[in-house]
């Protein structure tokens, strides 16, 4: 009788394990292609696949957290069509509702961190839609939330990138400041090179560095 217990302890710890395991394996091949993405339909079709997972997986932040960055990125690479940006904004802000409301805000900093982050770029993807009139409605709250992501954890990478394309993109009367801009880039991406790229924890940024770093004379 104790063996026949013993067994089935070991084999519902093996069930458990495997039940704790299964989101990361789920999100790990998807997370790969994330580092590799490029386009805008890239983005949109890693959306829709982290989306299915994080509906399977409903108590999962990261799925909801990926399926929100992916569609923020989207608003950013579509400055050149305005007119279809919206829609992916509203999808983004949804789900990073949902990512935010899995999380225990108050031990969980650096993830916190990292939600702030996608705020910052949904808000800002809404001011590309029409810099005149959403540029005062939701220019605000992108800065504030790349502040409120710099409080959270002021090594966050993403941070530290989002900080510097706004110096960067953000003219010199206005407190725009290309050299700072340089400065915050490169500590981003001297963090970004120390940071695991094997695991399914945000790592995201390094593409981005460089590309805005090119642009920096």
């Amino acid at each position: 009788m104790k063996k026949t217990i013993l067994i089935f302890t070991i084999i519902m710890s093996c069930v458990f394990v495997r039940a704790q395991q299964t989101p990361d394996r789920q999100l790990q091949p998807i997370v790969l292609k994330l580092d590799n993405a490029a386009r805008a339909k890239d983005y949109e079709q890693l959306a829709n696949e982290f989306l299915q997972i994080a509906n399977a997986q409903k108590t999962n932040w990261l799925s909801w957290y990926y399926a929100a960055f992916c569609n923020a990125k989207v608003g950013w690479l579509k400055q050149d069509d305005p007119d279809n940006i919206e829609p992916f904004a509203n999808k983004a802000d949804e789900q990073i509702k949902k990512a935010i409301a899995l999380l225990d805000t108050a031990t969980l900093k650096k993830e916190l961190s990292e939600v702030y982050c996608v705020l910052m770029m949904l808000n800002q993807a809404r001011v590309f839609i029409n810099p005149e009139t959403y540029g005062p409605r939701y220019g605000p709250g992108a800065f504030n939330y790349t502040q409120l992501a710099k409080q959270a954890n002021a090594d966050n990478p993403r941070m530290l990138y989002l900080l510097g394309w706004q110096k960067f993109a953000t003219p010199k009367m206005f407190g725009g400041d290309k050299a700072l801009a340089k400065e915050l880039l490169t500590q981003a991406r001297q963090k970004l090179e120390a940071q695991s790229t094997n695991d399914v924890n945000p790592h995201w940024g390094k593409k981005e560095v460089e590309e805005l770093l090119k642009q920096i004379k």
